[in-house]
């Protein structure tokens, strides 16, 4: 059983679109949670991540979670969408080092680690995270059966 948690940090925007993309992807065998750093609970997706994910025909009801320990014990697999979320994360967790990684970093470990928060942007900013989360989510796909 691999439970996959992707964490970014208000958990409205990037880790609730990963969190659809691989749901969507109905892999037995495979959980899947979101989180934010700095998350305030019980938000909606925003509007722009919701209309992408329609536009894409994956349709995910979100409520926003803070990132807890709980979840971090919960995970086999934790996947930020930034160096400097994973860094926040080793440092209040430096036991979970082992199942802590960038989703950029597990997809192939090359390049830029991050993926740009397209909060606040427009919708073309939402599609560009989009498509960059799904390509490194497809990466990831027999690493994960």
């Amino acid at each position: 059983m691999a439970r996959v948690l992707f964490v970014c940090t208000g958990n409205t925007c990037r880790s609730p679109m990963a969190e659809a993309i691989l749901k969507s992807k109905n892999i037995p065998g495979v959980e899947v949670k979101s989180a934010g750093v700095y998350a305030m609970e019980g938000a909606e997706a925003s509007a722009n991540a919701k209309l992408v994910l329609e536009e894409n025909k994956i349709f995910h009801d979100h409520r926003s979670s803070i990132l807890r320990k709980e979840d971090i014990d919960w995970a086999t697999l934790i996947l930020t969408m930034t160096a400097s979320h994973k860094s926040l994360i080793l440092s209040q967790h430096p036991a979970a080092a082992d199942k802590i990684f960038t989703l950029k970093e597990f997809a192939d470990g090359t390049g830029n680690p991050d993926i740009a928060d397209p909060y606040g942007g427009n919708e073309q900013i939402y599609r560009k995270a989009f498509l960059e989360m799904k390509e490194n989510i497809e990466r990831i796909l027999e690493k994960l059966r």
